[in-house]
């Protein structure tokens, strides 16, 4: 199989990686003038791996979709819409299968990544996500891990996950989109919260963060109408080890460093997430207290050790609520 993988930071040059090692042609799209594009093309490397020869890389958008069956996307989860633009008018666009390695929710819309696929390149565009545990710095190690696809079409999840099973990513299939992809973006809020936990020297607070977390998301994704079950699975708690516990986590950083007044400059999509959330959850006329509390310190410029501490100081309650 073929596969182009578009965006070479991170993420995208681990799955150029990974889709190599499991013997597929793989094709590695970054923008003109991308430094981590550049870097790879002078060293083959990057701060986490090393790609083969094997690794073709190009800036040609047209050339790697064209050379692809599956089409990997691994971008920000805010740029996606524009993204999209570019990749509209290209040929055989609707042939492609898509396959979104990204965690987020659109600002100002609230909308899922897929929902923007859909709109931007026809209800019929054939995509996934695939999202889960798991850091670059472990899979590279060899350390294996479990991970998730998720579409509307089962019969899509299933090829795809046939086409990216191995011994180091073992894939379940996925029965709730929805569900998923709001599990999968809104954990990188959690991150963030544990982060300002660490940061203020309150770690321990993180197992009740978890609990609470995963309540407080599961009956937002009941009330949009998906599986509030979806959010117990490795989409979202599956995925709390790797986001709200590890130093590898960008989000978890970010919470932490925001706290110790330090500048963090790589990507925390939980930023952009708990605005979308906030949004949705008006809609939705439901309260979540935890990711309200983010926005709070993050947007409006709370005390976060007081608005934390809040958090846990609630109204007594049964567990279930």
């Amino acid at each position: 199989m073929n596969v182009a993988v578009l965006g070479c930071g991170r993420w995208g040059s681990f799955h150029a990686w990974y889709a190599q090692r499991i013997g597929h042609a793989v094709m590695l799209w970054g923008r003109s003038g991308s430094r981590n594009l550049h870097m790879l093309k002078e060293t083959r490397k990057n701060e986490y791996l090393s790609l083969p020869e094997t690794v073709e890389l190009t800036d040609d958008l047209a050339a790697a979709v064209s050379f692809a069956d599956v089409v990997i996307i691994s971008i920000s989860a805010q740029k996606l819409r524009e993204f999209c633009g570019q990749l509209r008018n290209l040929p055989d666009i609707k042939r492609k299968k898509f396959l979104l390695c990204m965690k987020g929710l659109e600002v100002g819309t609230g909308k899922r990544l897929t929902t923007v696929m859909a709109e931007e390149l026809g209800v019929d565009v054939k995509v996934a996500v695939w999202v889960g545990p798991g850091h670059v710095q472990d899979f590279v190690r060899g350390i294996p891990n479990c991970m998730v696809v998720a579409a509307k079409e089962m019969q899509l999840t299933r090829e795809l996950v046939n086409a990216f099973s191995s011994p180091l990513i073992r894939f379940y299939y996925g029965e709730d989109l929805l569900g998923t992809e709001i599990g999968a973006a809104a954990k990188n809020v959690m991150g963030i919260a544990a982060g300002m936990l660490d940061g203020l020297d309150y770690s321990s607070l993180k197992g009740a963060l978890m609990a609470r977390g995963t309540k407080e998301l599961s009956r937002l994704i009941e009330k949009m109408g998906g599986d509030r079950m979806t959010v117990y699975g490795l989409s979202h708690l599956g995925d709390y080890e790797a986001t709200l516990f590890s130093s590898f986590s960008n989000n978890r950083r970010f919470g932490e460093e925001l706290i110790k007044g330090q500048d963090f400059a790589k990507l925390a999509e939980g930023v952009y997430t708990v605005k979308a959330l906030m949004d949705i959850a008006r809609d939705y006329h439901l309260e979540i207290p935890i990711c309200a509390t983010v926005y709070a310190i993050l947007y409006e410029h709370k005390n976060p050790k007081e608005e934390l501490l809040k958090l846990f100081l609630r109204d007594r309650k049964t567990e279930q609520e």
